[in-house]
């Protein structure tokens, strides 16, 4: 099994050497290339990494030429692993290397997606476990999908699942989901998690608000992806018709009851075509975005600055 390990890194120069160590121990059995993405550090996580990849080759390097974010480093990690399975974890040595095979057993019997579930989390209760059950519960109610932890990034993917999804913005959390929707099958199996030694987290509570409004673009994503017009061209008509109700309100004042006077009617009506006619342009607009985006795939949300032995 010919297996790639994308590790996103941002600032992680004190757990570089354990974590890459504790993998190759973990996995030597396998044919594998460990991919590290440096997203822009400011501390030494670059020249350590190409310390070690001087000495080992099957440690691969990405550096960005600025902080781009997790997705953009998950991303890069997808568009340059080699492997037929493409195992993602983080830096912080809070995943365990040693739940790595019982990921891939699961990938041998016929799953397409493994995610991990974080036994015991190790993080405080009210700045991240709460929230993150919360999140979890809106997730599992907008997706459908019956896993309990999308944020631990434990997770395994076979390549042809994850080949054709786009990462940007902070989707990395949603990588299960876009994969199912892209036709994988997935399963969940109990994982290590260990506290935070080392570094800090790059995460607070602010994130909780940033995960509510992520699953307003999920939603979108997965029901109007591909047909926006339909949301905004729904939204255009339900405008224009009631604009033509107010229309024959209004006609049938002047008309028929012969009360000419000036009314908000008319200001809401002429507000309501407005609305309709800019939202059915809108879904026109955006039709047009999709059909340029699907032409041009190769499109990439980072720069690299430089590269080691890919």
């Amino acid at each position: 099994m010919n297996i790639s390990i994308v590790i996103p890194v941002y600032n992680e120069e004190e757990n570089l050497e354990i974590l890459i160590e504790s993998i190759i121990k973990s996995i030597s059995q396998y044919d594998y290339e460990i991919l590290c993405v440096d997203d822009g550090s400011t501390d030494n996580s670059f020249f350590i990494l190409n310390n070690i990849a001087a000495e080992n080759t099957r440690l691969k390097l990405i550096r960005f030429n600025r902080n781009y974010g997790q997705s953009a480093a998950m991303y890069a990690g997808i568009n340059h692993a080699n492997g037929d399975i493409i195992l993602f974890m983080d830096a912080d040595l809070q995943n365990d290397p040693e739940d790595i095979p019982f990921l891939l057993d699961s990938i041998k019997a016929g799953f397409d997606i493994v995610s991990g579930r974080r036994k015991n989390r190790q993080d405080p209760l009210f700045r991240k476990r709460i929230p993150s059950q919360i999140a979890n519960l809106l997730l599992r109610k907008l997706t459908g999908i019956p896993i309990h932890d999308f944020g631990c990034t434990l997770k395994a993917f076979r390549k042809e699942t994850i080949k054709n999804i786009v990462l940007y913005g902070e989707l990395h959390r949603f990588i299960a989901a876009l994969g199912v929707w892209a036709g994988g099958t997935i399963t969940e199996i109990s994982v290590k998690h260990h506290p935070r030694k080392h570094g800090k987290s790059k995460y607070g509570i602010l994130r909780t608000f940033k995960v509510l409004l992520d699953l307003l673009n999920l939603k979108f994503i997965k029901g109007y992806r591909v047909k926006p017009s339909y949301v905004f061209g729904g939204i255009g008509i339900f405008f224009l018709l009631f604009g033509f109700l107010l229309l024959f309100v209004v006609a049938y004042r002047t008309f028929i009851l012969q009360r000419p006077q000036a009314t908000p009617l008319i200001f809401i009506m002429v507000i309501s075509f407005n609305a309709g006619i800019q939202s059915i342009l809108i879904g026109l607009l955006a039709e047009l975005m999709i059909n340029l985006e699907f032409h041009n795939r190769k499109r990439i949300p980072y720069e690299i600055h430089k590269t080691i032995n890919l």
